[in-house]
């Protein structure tokens, strides 16, 4: 045997008693759970559970707790495990929107729509986002659904009245305005605004 194929038994005989100290090592996947730290079994606990209800209450939670990015995940796997339910595509998108992502959300507010065509809620969200890209005549389509279903919310009048400033209509906003405050006279914004065209 040659000193070259004697040191290469030996480096082949070193590698593979080195692998057989890692694999004395490895543990028992089952073994493996029973040790796992805190950290890690508190991660296990924040996958949530199949029923897309129990999703939606836990988004809810986070969503209150300001956990926006984790109330979006929730719900997108509850919209994964039950399609066109419109109360979740609603808040992905009203979410999306808070995180500054209009087109996104513009895109779940439709797909909402498409669910639940007498939301005024849903109207009022996507002519806040038409609004924003300056798309008017599409905004003002949305409030005029949302006060169709609904003529006695002050917040569409109020919506309404500021698209009408941005158009530069300051008599038809006025009357928005005022509008608003006869169903809410507590309403200080609308009072604001009116005061602002006053």
């Amino acid at each position: 045997m040659t000193l070259f194929q004697i040191i290469m038994l030996g480096a082949s005989a070193f590698f593979a008693f080195k692998v057989y100290e890692h694999i004395q090592t490895l543990q028992d996947p089952e073994q493996n759970s029973d040790n796992r730290s805190n950290d890690e079994q508190k991660s296990a606990d924040a996958f949530s559970p199949f029923d897309p209800e129990a999703l939606i209450e836990k988004a809810d939670v986070a969503f209150e707790e300001g956990e926006m990015q984790k109330a979006l995940a929730l719900l997108i796997e509850a919209n994964a495990k039950e399609r066109q339910n419109s109360d979740v595509l609603y808040k992905i998108g009203y979410i999306l929107q808070q995180l500054g992502d209009n087109s996104e959300a513009l895109n779940y507010y439709k797909d909402a729509l498409e669910s639940d065509k007498n939301n005024e809620y849903i109207h009022n969200s996507m002519a806040s986002i038409y609004k924003a890209n300056g798309e008017f005549t599409s905004a003002k389509i949305h409030l005029k659904e949302s006060l169709a279903l609904d003529d006695a919310n002050p917040v569409t009048y109020y919506n309404y009245g500021n698209l009408l400033v941005e158009m530069e209509h300051p008599d038809e906003a006025k009357e928005m305005y005022k509008n608003a405050l006869e169903i809410d006279p507590e309403f200080n914004e609308a009072k604001e605004e009116l005061a602002k065209l006053s």
